[in-house]
């Protein structure tokens, strides 16, 4: 069980964490788990690992001062530490008001719970069309008993025993187990793709989807940051290579340039690397990328003064560190104090518009000298021109300290800076993003980015991949929570070109909800505990499978186990595949229903013997139609299927294009062919009209093979046909799908033993047939095929 370590009557103790009550004075040292939301009063060198709560990776400085809260997110208030998380160095002491279901990630949990996860579309189709299927199959069931007891004057057991064949004729019961295979089969399709699919109906909501919302860094970009160019003032320096490994180098107007030629490179230097908490593990190699520990972006700063052979291990002990004051979202800067000749220097990286605004005094061509307004408002404009072409920008800045300076508060460290640059670094695009994207525009599907990014750095890159065109709007989380649920409707219905960024999961939630309440289908990607409430509410949740939290994954319908977006577009094509599929073998499976009913109809209008049993039914719908419907349910997408709209939401998997093609188009023509096989076998046996047979009159069993053997042979062309809707099976490949032979050897197999193996003759009411019977049969196969086709070729010529 979890223990808390804490004070209470001036003793220190350690207890069970379920018994921890709010007022209690817990203890905190490195490796502690937090198991309550607690207000620090004491810290040392405190870094709390809240990754599980907020997504973030890098441990997060804390201190018992008192804090503003502003427009930060509560979890994100530096004096207080929250339930879930753990301590990752330092110590301190807190004050607990929250356990148990009040802390913030029960909190987080129970919205998660308390969103309620609506039916999928296919679950609501499905159930739609069993109400239908059943009520017609009851309808005629019932009809057939009233006719047969009361018009054909039939005994009471005989026309209760025709009812129940008409209504399990009725029933396609091969279509929920065909419907799960083929969902099973696409999900493991889609895992070897990097998509792991949590529950089955998703895999078709995904087809359906028509808004992608995603995040910026790591799933449309590697995160994988480097430094493009460094700004001094006024000059600019290029940063060649690419990825983490320090080959590359700096050059000024073409020429490579050293640290050591300039004061404020080496400054800026000192500044990246000091105030960095990441590690470049040199000389260790995972295939051809070297191996980093900790942000990205800081990372990518190490990197960058490797190629510039600045040596920041001898750097630091010449200069050791007395303190740090870590970066904080709310004042956007991190400062590292230290030790320098007789005094001290602060050390600052951050926001450019806040060091800007934090310095007084400028480093310029080796002289400090005072930063004045214009040359502020310059250097703005420079940082809005570097971050509009998709660069990420951090500042450097420094300051001396006299040698007994103490008072570390960040309010009297960081003021009065010399401002030394600016280093921007990229985070590239994934090559395979593009493609997708296009692909997205392709099929109709709005992609709209929200980010933690700067507007302009989110909108250039957003651009590059072609999410958004020239003419883009960036809604800013502040100006997002300033909007009525109304506006950024608004805003979503007109804007097709909008980004939100500098969001919190919270926007990500209210986003979901709008989007929910005007009839989308929405695809919502997450990786933090605060995401996980968007993500149940999103139609379909998508967590990363290498940066998520497992919150996250709990909360998501797929997870990507590559954090790629082009991942999520694979997935929406083979949803909407799979869709598509189903549709195909409904068809498949309704037209053998029409040769299932007409038999039993006849029977009633004509007087004729019954020419199928129930039994043989059984074995079509249960038995020699499974493995060929599976065929088709685990088919190849066709090439088209990225170049139509998402079906709307309304949109009947049984739609009239559906039922006519199956049971009135196929099921007619393969409900004649089997009766004509019927017909033929009886005449050619000596039978007359009227002439009524026993159930096992050598004349009927071969008449009833016939029917059997027939509707099998017909489903076999028909399920070649099946495998396309407009396009002609004949360009695409009749056996393109391998699967199809495989259904059509299972069919063929079951059908021989039913009518060859006499126990299974006694069973099923068959008996063997000749080569006559055969040729005759075998002729329905290229009659179907070519009838579909003929079909499909009217389609096409009336597009």
């Amino acid at each position: 069980p979890s223990k808390a370590k804490v004070i209470r009557n001036q003793e220190k103790m350690e207890i069970l964490s379920a018994k921890l009550v709010p007022g209690d004075l817990l203890v905190l040292e490195e490796g502690d788990n937090i198991s309550s939301d607690a207000r620090l009063v004491e810290t040392s060198q405190m870094k709390v690992d809240s990754s599980t709560l907020t997504g973030e990776s890098k441990p997060v400085r804390k201190f018992a001062h008192e804090v503003v809260e502003g427009d930060r997110a509560f979890v994100e208030m530096g004096n207080l530490v929250f339930a879930g998380t753990s301590v990752a160095s330092g110590s301190g002491k807190a004050v607990v008001f929250a356990t148990g279901r009040d802390t913030e990630f029960n909190q987080i949990a129970s919205l998660t719970q308390e969103v309620s996860q609506e039916p999928s579309p296919l679950q609501k189709e499905l159930a739609r069309v069993t109400r239908i299927i059943a009520v017609i199959a009851i309808l005629l069931g019932v009809t057939l008993f009233a006719v047969n007891l009361w018009v054909v004057k039939l005994p009471l057991q005989v026309a209760f025993i025709f009812a129940i064949g008409l209504t399990v004729a009725n029933v396609p019961e091969g279509l929920l187990p065909t419907v799960t295979l083929a969902l099973a089969a696409s999900v493991q399709k889609m895992v070897r793709k990097n998509a792991l699919i949590k529950r089955l109906s998703s895999v078709e909501t995904l087809g359906s989807t028509n808004i992608i919302c995603t995040d910026k860094t790591g799933t449309i970009t590697k995160n994988e940051m480097t430094v493009r160019k460094i700004w001094l003032p006024f000059e600019t320096i290029d940063v060649t290579g690419a990825g983490y490994s320090p080959d590359g180098e700096f050059l000024y107007k073409g020429a490579p340039i050293d640290h050591r030629e300039i004061r404020e490179l080496k400054l800026l230097m000192r500044s990246a690397t000091f105030c960095n908490d990441s590690k470049l593990m040199e000389g260790e190699r995972l295939g051809d990328k070297w191996k980093i520990i900790g942000d990205p972006t800081e990372a990518s700063l190490l990197v960058a003064a490797r190629k510039n052979g600045f040596n920041w291990e001898e750097e630091i002990k010449k200069n050791p560190r007395i303190l740090e004051l870590p970066f904080d979202s709310q004042r956007k800067s991190m400062t590292s104090i230290h030790h320098h000749n007789q005094g001290q220097v602060a050390y600052v990286k951050g926001a450019p518009k806040k060091i800007i605004t934090l310095s007084p005094m400028i480093s310029d061509d080796g002289i400090v000298r005072p930063f004045t307004a214009e040359e502020k408002e310059k250097v703005v404009k420079i940082h809005d021109k570097l971050a509009a072409s998709g660069l990420r920008i951090l500042a450097m800045a420094y300051r001396d300290l006299p040698p007994d300076f103490n008072n570390y508060q960040t309010e009297n460290v960081e003021r009065n800076l010399v401002f030394l640059g600016m280093m921007a670094m990229q985070d590239p695009p994934r090559p395979e993003v593009k493609s997708a994207v296009d692909d997205c525009h392709k099929a109709g599907i709005r992609i709209i980015m929200i980010t933690g990014d700067y507007g302009l750095t989110a909108q250039a890159i957003a651009k590059e991949v072609g999410i958004v065109s020239e003419d883009c709007r960036i809604v800013k989380g502040k100006e997002l929570n300033q909007m009525s649920d109304e506006e950024v409707e608004e805003v979503l219905r007109g804007e097709c070109n909008v980004i939100f960024a500098r969001a919190v999961p919270e926007h990500k939630m209210r986003i979901a909800s709008i989007l929910e309440s005007m009839d989308e289908i929405v695809a919502m990607t997450g990786d933090g505990v605060n995401d996980a409430p968007a993500l149940r509410k999103a139609d379909i949740g998508v967590a990363m499978g290498i940066t998520g939290t497992d919150v996250a994954k709990e909360a998501a319908d797929m997870i990507l186990t590559d954090d790629n977006f082009a991942t999520i577009v694979e997935a929406i094509k083979e949803g909407r595949t799979i869709y598509e599929n189903i549709r195909k073998f409904i068809t498949y499976i309704f037209s053998h229903e029409t040769a299932e009913i007409v038999p039993f109809v006849m029977m009633v209008l004509f007087r004729i013997p019954l020419p199928i049993t129930v039994m043989q039914i059984l074995a079509i719908d249960l038995g020699t139609d499974t493995v060929p419907a599976l065929a088709l349910g685990v088919g190849p997408a066709e090439s088209d299927v990225m170049d139509r709209p998402p079906r709307p939401r309304k949109e009947r998997l049984l739609n009239f294009g559906v039922i006519f093609r199956g049971y009135v188009f196929l099921g007619i023509i393969e409900a004649a062919l089997v009766m004509s096989g019927f017909f033929w076998a009886l005449i050619s046996g000596g039978w007359t009209w009227g002439q009524q047979l026993s159930f096992t009159d050598p004349i009927y069993l071969k008449a009833t093979s016939m029917v059997f053997a027939g509707i099998v042979l017909a489903q076999m062309g028909n399920l070649l046909g099946c495998q396309t809707n407009r396009t002609s099976v004949l360009t695409v490949g009749i056996f393109k799908n391998r699967w199809i032979i495989r259904g059509i050897a299972f069919s063929v197999a079951i059908m021989l033993a039913i009518i060859y193996i006499p126990p299974l003759q006694g069973i099923f009411g068959t008996t063997a047939l000749g080569i006559y019977e055969w040729l005759y049969l075998l002729t329905f196969v290229p009659i179907m095929f070519l009838a579909d086709e003929i079909r499909k070729y009217m389609v096409r010529k009336s597009l």
